[in-house]
């Protein structure tokens, strides 16, 4: 039986497949993708980004730019610090407003 794909599944896969797909699942090491609201929601490995960065959160703005928002969250304390974040990204600069904020690199 197939189920009908939400708008908010859609977003968040298009904002993935513009991140780079599998390619970028894999060289990031990013894990548990979430659907939120307005965009794309995600975690990176413990100690591999800069500064902490633990998640990374992708919001479609509405002039169809994003903002990328890199999170720094413990879990044990219920605590989220912004880490740092970029606004107006076009959906082709996206990977590398990632790489800036993380220090991670998306692709060979």
């Amino acid at each position: 039986m197939m189920t009908a794909i939400t708008e908010r599944q859609l977003r968040a896969e298009t904002i993935l497949q513009q991140l780079g797909g599998q390619c970028f699942i894999i060289f990031t090491g990013s894990k548990q993708f979430v659907a939120i609201e307005n965009g794309l929601m995600f975690a990176l490995p413990a100690r591999l980004a800069k500064e902490g960065i633990n998640k990374i959160r992708v919001l479609l703005d509405l002039n169809d730019t994003y903002t990328v928002e890199a999170l720094k969250v413990n879990a044990r304390f219920g605590t989220v610090k912004v880490i740092g974040f970029e606004s107006d990204i076009y959906c082709d600069g996206l990977t590398a407003s990632f790489e800036r904020l993380t220090g991670l690199y998306t692709h060979f």
